[in-house]
């Protein structure tokens, strides 16, 4: 869980990135103001993993408070003026946005924060049992649980996610959504596959039958060996 705040001179700004903040698990929303000066006291007084931060602001600008706060906090900016992203990333900002920022461009720029500070933090699996992923048609995403997933399959660059007798298809690779998964409870067992270990009822074969799927996945060579070391199979 990363430990984040917002600092924005405009109100209506900070409840449209709260609202953000509040739809994605491995984000903690400690506080928000609307003053940088008061920004640079809540990083001094408490921990903060992630600050998003406004440019153009009355008392010092956001170029200003980076500097002031010296590496104690990571950054995303967010402003309405693109002539500040040089002195941004050269300042090492994780991403820069440019006002109206979208959920689907605000939730990737989280992604990038906690692939750089989640192994610092406590994991997002402890915290969340469910992942929100891009689903179908412009600005839709989908709240799927972890315990509802039957099984999931590789489309190409899409992949299908099976859950409660639903598809749910999104614009992810395996790959990707693999890195995702809390690894206790998934294991992949082909290339185009994974599966809940809580959910294979049996193997015949190297076939796998699923709890209240009616379908039969073949466990690829290449994987095997980790499938039968997770289900302690010698």
């Amino acid at each position: 869980m990363l430990n984040c705040i917002i600092i924005d001179d405009e109100q209506p700004a900070i409840n449209i990135i709260a609202s953000y903040v509040k739809n994605i698990p491995y984000l903690n929303l400690i506080t928000t103001t609307t003053s940088a000066v008061e920004g640079i006291g809540i990083v001094t007084r408490q921990k903060t993993d992630l600050i998003f931060l406004d440019i153009q602001m009355p008392d010092i600008t956001g170029i200003d408070f980076i500097k002031a706060i010296n590496g104690k906090s990571k950054v995303i900016i967010i402003s309405a003026y693109s002539q500040y992203a040089l002195d941004g990333f050269e300042l090492e900002v994780i991403d820069y946005l440019l006002k109206p920022v979208s959920f689907a461009r605000f939730l990737k720029a989280t992604q990038k924060a906690w692939d750089l500070l989640g192994s610092a933090a406590q994991p997002p699996a402890a915290t969340a049992d469910f992942i929100m992923l891009k689903g179908e048609g412009k600005g839709k995403f989908v709240k799927v649980e972890w315990n509802d997933i039957d099984y999931i399959e590789s489309m190409g660059n899409y992949t299908a996610i099976h859950s409660n007798g639903k598809k749910i298809t999104s614009l992810i690779t395996m790959k990707e959504l693999e890195d995702k998964l809390p690894r206790q409870k998934f294991i992949r067992v082909h290339k185009s596959f994974i599966v809940p270990v809580a959910k294979v009822v049996s193997i015949h074969n190297n076939t796998l039958m699923l709890k209240n799927c009616n379908i039969e996945i073949q466990v690829g060579d290449t994987y095997k060996t980790a499938f039968f070391e997770v289900i302690k199979i010698q």
